[in-house]
């Protein structure tokens, strides 16, 4: 073959693994709140192929609060599995998974830590409060075939004002303002191609409302 046309035939063909991957993405058992995420995976060389990937979120928050008072909301996205391979291409693993929330409105934000999680190969998951956005980040690798969880998210929130309701969603407005990325590692022939990824909530669902009252 060719150098150059094996060159641009890689990117292309992990893309089209990748637009197949994220229907293998969903959870592993639905419940909770349903999330339809819209991404977009960019290989090195070709076209940008689009997809949709399913996940399920479990919020946990009470439903009214007094104001002035301390509360926590839990958020827990349930099980997943990385396929061991998507149309005859092997999926080595995925890794560097940010999953990202705003900071409620009409809440003092006091803390956030992550508990639980499980089937991540490597790396320490963190969360990290950057502007109006917390962002929960995976290194992994997590390797092809694995069923994994990851960690849940707790925020402790002060109440505000009466009258007002406290909601959490998942952040993200387009390709270029993402709520979830991560990268595809796809072995192809001689190569591993590294496929980028981007998603956003469409719609973008409530996943807990509390009232303060």
């Amino acid at each position: 073959m060719n150098p150059k046309s094996l060159f641009l035939r890689l990117p292309m063909a992990a893309a089209g693994a990748m637009a197949l991957l994220g229907l293998a993405l969903g959870p592993a058992a639905a419940a909770g709140a349903d999330l339809n995420l819209d991404c977009q995976a960019t290989p090195p060389v070709g076209s940008a192929q689009t997809f949709s990937l399913g996940a399920s979120v479990d919020a946990t928050a009470p439903d009214t609060v007094p104001s002035g008072d301390a509360f926590s909301v839990a958020l827990a996205v349930d099980p997943m599995t990385v396929p061991t391979s998507v149309s005859g291409y092997t999926v080595k693993s995925i890794q560097d998974i940010t999953l990202k929330a705003p900071v409620p409105a009409h809440a003092t934000l006091t803390g956030t830590h992550l508990s639980g999680g499980s089937g991540i190969d490597s790396g320490t998951p963190e969360v990290t409060v950057e502007g109006d956005e917390i962002v929960m980040t995976v290194p992994g690798p997590i390797s092809g075939g694995r069923t994994f969880t990851l960690p849940t998210l707790t925020l402790d929130l002060t109440a505000g004002a009466s009258g007002n309701t406290v909601e959490t969603r998942l952040a993200g407005t387009g390709y270029g303002d993402p709520g979830l990325t991560f990268t595809a590692r796809v072995p192809v022939v001689f190569v591993t191609v590294s496929v980028p990824t981007a998603c956003y909530p469409s719609p973008n669902p409530v996943l807990s409302s509390t009232a303060i009252g």
